[in-house]
């Protein structure tokens, strides 16, 4: 199974504000810096973070984005689900139907994998996915290099 680009930013920038633990809040330019990513990219997707309840945002001078206790509790699964939409792996319909449509058992089989990839991560959390070695490194980035 292969996530979409966005899927992976989304899940980059909830990674990187865990880390940061009311430490001091990002800004959406730094996630993406930090990330290495396009700052349109990453507003969108943190747009939507925000929109689940993954994400906060505050303004004014002191403003910036913090992961909320729920972003802080999700479990990786869930996630994954809602960002990457009901996409089916393959897609029987088109331009050219499929021939097999109304027989074919891979459809079936392929979407059982895909659900099976996402319980796999249905017991990990953002929280599991920041423990050390990967929290000291996602503390390092976007740092200028001394």
């Amino acid at each position: 199974m292969r996530l979409t680009r966005y899927t992976d930013l989304a899940l980059r920038a909830v990674m990187r504000l865990a880390v940061m633990d009311g430490q001091e809040l990002l800004t959406t330019r730094q996630l993406a810096d930090g990330v290495n990513v396009p700052y349109t990219h990453m507003a969108k997707a943190v747009a939507h973070l925000q929109h689940l309840g993954v994400v906060e945002a505050r303004r004014g001078r002191n403003g910036g984005l913090g992961l909320t206790e729920t972003g802080r509790a999700t479990h990786v699964g869930a996630l994954v689900r809602v960002l990457e939409g009901d996409r089916e792996v393959v897609t029987c319909e088109g331009d050219q139907r499929c021939p097999l449509a109304g027989a074919c058992r891979l459809r079936r089989a392929l979407r059982e994998a895909q659900e099976a990839f996402y319980a796999s991560l249905d017991g990990v959390t953002i929280d599991d996915l920041v423990a050390s070695p990967t929290g000291p490194v996602l503390l390092s980035l976007g740092r200028p290099r001394g």
